[in-house]
């Protein structure tokens, strides 16, 4: 998944959870997300393949915007826009 553009925002906070299973990845973003001021674009990098099920489903029912997505050498990463 890609915005229009093609490109991807800028991260203003970085969450790394390499490591971690289903549902701590999630549950960090969501601690840090809750930080964070509404437009800021988290990036969140998961070793977890589940994750990509998990924080498709979280964006579209929290209302954020997954600008993108991304998976190279086993690692998931996510670029998520705060409602």
């Amino acid at each position: 998944m890609t915005d229009v553009q093609g490109e991807w925002p800028a991260a203003d906070a970085v969450l790394d959870t390499s490591g971690l299973n289903c549902p701590l990845p999630l549950l960090k973003a969501k601690l840090e997300l809750n930080r964070l001021a509404s437009g800021a674009v988290l990036q969140v990098a998961a070793t977890d393949a589940g994750s990509q099920r998990d924080f498709r489903a979280f964006a579209r029912l929290a209302g954020h915007a997954l600008v993108h997505e991304e998976e190279a050498g086993g690692v998931y990463r996510y670029w998520l826009r705060k409602a």
